[in-house]
């Protein structure tokens, strides 16, 4: 089932699933600019989740892994 990212902000996406917002992917920044993990989450506090979520957030090293999870492709990437 794939999702269509739409970028918000550097280091942010809504995760689109069927033209409806569905979650997000962030970025995680430290208070001194450490670029971390990506993580996604979906609006849904508790389940039932969208496929592929399990639980309330999950941790990417990096945009292309996340991507690649979610089955959707990165604008600009």
């Amino acid at each position: 089932m794939p999702y269509t990212l739409k970028r918000l902000a550097p280091g942010s996406f809504d995760l689109i699933l069927d033209g409806a917002v569905v979650g997000s992917l962030v970025r995680d920044v430290s208070r001194d600019g450490y670029e971390g993990d990506w993580t996604a989450e979906p609006l849904a506090d508790s389940p039932p989740f969208p496929a592929p979520f399990t639980s309330e957030a999950h941790k990417f090293p990096n945009l292309k892994a996340a991507a690649d999870w979610l089955d959707a492709d990165v604008p600009d990437l």
